[in-house]
């Protein structure tokens, strides 16, 4: 059956079949062979899982890993390439040239590497220094998104070595100091090629129980390349996107990878892990016992100092006697009273003099004394006369004596008489 082949920057073969004309496995792993072959040679890194060297066979086979998923690729290459960089030391990462290569009788892909190098430490650290600044510039090691420790976790999540020194370390020393702690431990691979995938499907999990409230990574000391998973990239951004806190206790003081940035504390060791996580127990009972007696203290000194004020309270006339504060404000009214009663008695006779006074200026003032002394007030309808052209004969006047009052007739005005009527 003829190939359809599409022109393209990457061209590829487009095969007609079906279910009444199938092609052959032949033709469908020929067409593959030739796809994967148009790919041409490309560089690749990875870590070195395994070497095998068949005796009597030029050729050497490397099981080449991923350390950040759980893929691998079989390398082949002449003994003499590997040979060059002998002796490689366990978990190596290299770097190949090499060409894809598709087995169409088995159906296997293989690379035929052409040439192949070690990665040196020089190389690994100065990735690594690119690797935290890019990391750092996106903030992923900045202090304000680190989240405190919880005082006491409910769960203590826990991820270490199989059967390792660093978990007896954490759980001796958290159950030394909180007695009854609860783990939830996950024992994964903690070098190696595995080590990323297998640390990061245990941050999941953890992260998944609601009970856990922190969670512990640990373990001992070790080469520089035995730490690098704890700084592979993709651990430490799933890290950074989880939030129950995380505890760094990679190796020893020295060691710094780069999980210790981005977690939440970094503890220099598996057993100051365990300082952190939990508090003592011992400790936190002479704490209490130091505030209940300072608290006591305290208590004493006020009940004290308010006993001293109701005594005080106590001493005083009033209290002793009730009544003497009674018998007080009653002579003070008294006294008040008698004070009152003898200004007044003052004041009235002070008024009976004024008034007195008064009585004697308007007697004196007064018109009676000087009738009194035979002197008359004559008036016409009311009207006092003081001039004798104010009345006519015959006029009937009001004379006002010093005692009573007389009405009279004008019988004479200036020696004139008038007629009686």
């Amino acid at each position: 059956m003829p190939l359809l082949v599409k022109p393209s920057d990457y061209s590829y073969n487009m095969i007609e079949s079906s279910s009444e004309e199938p092609l052959p496995v032949r033709v469908v792993s020929e067409s593959i062979g030739e796809y994967i072959g148009r790919l041409g040679p490309v560089w690749v890194e990875g870590e070195v899982a395994e070497i095998t060297r068949r005796p009597g066979s030029q050729m050497a086979f490397i099981r080449l890993r991923d350390t950040s998923v759980d893929m691998s690729l079989q390398v082949t290459c002449h003994r003499s390439i590997l040979e060059a960089i002998d002796p490689l030391p366990d978990n190596a990462r290299i770097v190949a040239y090499a060409k894809v290569n598709w087995y169409a009788v088995r159906g296997t892909l293989s690379l035929m590497a052409r040439e192949i190098r070690q990665v040196g430490l020089g190389e690994l650290l100065a990735r690594l220094e690119q690797l935290k600044n890019l990391l750092a510039a996106e903030g992923l090691f900045a202090t304000e998104r680190k989240r405190d420790l919880p005082f006491l976790p409910r769960k203590i999540g826990l991820i270490c070595g199989r059967a390792s020194a660093a978990e007896k370390d954490v759980v001796e020393n958290v159950e030394r100091r909180w007695p009854g702690a609860q783990f939830e431990i996950r024992e994964v691979a903690v070098q190696g090629s595995t080590a990323v995938v297998e640390v990061s499907r245990a941050l999941v999990e953890l992260e998944k129980i609601e009970e856990v409230d922190v969670i512990i990574v640990t373990r001992g000391g070790g080469s520089f390349e035995d730490l690098l998973p704890f700084s592979d990239e993709s651990l430490i951004r799933l890290v950074a996107s989880l939030t129950t806190p995380i505890v760094s206790a990679i190796g020893h003081e020295q060691d710094a990878p780069l999980l210790d940035l981005v977690a939440d504390l970094r503890a220099s060791t598996p057993t100051d892990a365990a300082k952190r996580v939990v508090p003592s127990l011992i400790e936190e009972i002479e704490r209490t016992a130091q505030l209940v007696s300072r608290l006591e203290t305290r208590m004493n000194t006020i009940i004290d100092l308010e006993s001293a004020r109701i005594s005080a309270l106590i001493s005083r006339p009033v209290l002793k006697d009730p009544m003497t504060l009674v018998t007080m404000r009653h002579d003070e009214l008294w006294i008040l009273q008698n004070d009152g009663k003898k200004a007044l008695i003052a004041l009235i006779k002070e008024l009976r003099s004024e008034i007195k006074e008064i009585k004697a200026q308007v007697t004196a003032l007064s018109p009676l004394s000087t009738l009194k002394r035979g002197y008359a007030v004559v008036q016409k309808r009311r009207k006092l006369i003081v001039n004798a052209k104010d009345v006519s004969l015959s006029d009937e006047l009001e004379v006002r004596l010093a005692k009573g009052e007389i009405s009279v007739e004008v019988i004479s005005l200036n020696g004139k008489k008038g007629k009686k009527g």
